[in-house]
């Protein structure tokens, strides 16, 4: 990832809304490749990724897929990334690692699989809802501590009104949306998309400045024998 905040538009069905996504900011788009409202193929979502910049991670998101398909799927469409939002195991999700550049691995709020994330090998570690995909809010306290800040994303019932709030929270190093900014299923409401990046990224610059005045560095002390 990028400095900065990662935010992920997903849940992408057109190329009109993917290069909406990334006109407004976004450091990544998600196709849906499980039976969703959102679901595209991996024809559509390669022919959407082709004409995407280079600095823009394609995740391809699977839920309970068989390993081969999900190396081959990210394979054809030329994603950068493979996001698994199932019950995959720690076996199956490094073996697909082994051969994807980049792999996010989902989990459930509270869900104790999160106190193995390490033996998963994944490179970044999203925390959703009790129901993946549904947009509804959890408890933002079953996230704090789960991992490494610097390697975790948060999802679910994110929206341009509490975003903020969660990374002001968390302090997570990326966000992932696709119901909360949108228009209709599977449709992105460019205000909408144009005010969660927004707001996510004024909540970290806000945050890391709060950091430093509350931690300044030392200044050398003033010798009067300089001059």
């Amino acid at each position: 990832m990028s400095e900065g905040l990662f935010v992920k538009i997903c849940g992408i069905t057109s190329e009109a809304d993917a290069l909406l996504a990334v006109s407004l900011g976004a450091s990544a788009v998600g196709f849906l490749f499980a039976p969703s409202p959102r679901q595209v193929s991996v024809q559509l979502a390669g022919d959407i990724a082709k004409r995407l910049p280079e600095h823009v991670l394609t995740v391809g998101v699977f839920r309970n897929e068989a390993p081969q398909r999900v190396v081959e799927a990210v394979r054809v469409a030329g994603l950068g990334a493979a996001q698994l939002h199932g019950q995959e195991t720690a076996e199956e999700t490094q073996w697909v690692r082994a051969r994807v550049p980049t792999v996010i691995k989902a989990f459930r709020a509270g869900e104790r699989a999160i106190e193995r994330f390490e033996e998963f090998g994944a490179d970044y570690l999203l925390v959703d809802g009790d129901n993946p995909g549904s947009g509804q809010v959890f408890d933002w306290r079953l996230a704090e501590g789960v991992a490494d800040p610097h390697r975790l994303i948060v999802s679910g019932g994110l929206t341009p009104d509490n975003v903020a709030q969660a990374v002001a929270s968390l302090r997570p190093a990326g966000v992932d949306v696709s119901t909360g900014v949108e228009s209709a299923p599977g449709r992105k409401d460019p205000l909408l998309v144009r005010a969660f990046i927004v707001n996510a990224r004024q909540a970290q610059d806000a945050t890391a400045t709060r950091d430093t005045l509350a931690d300044p560095v030392a200044e050398e002390p003033y010798d009067w024998r300089d001059g």
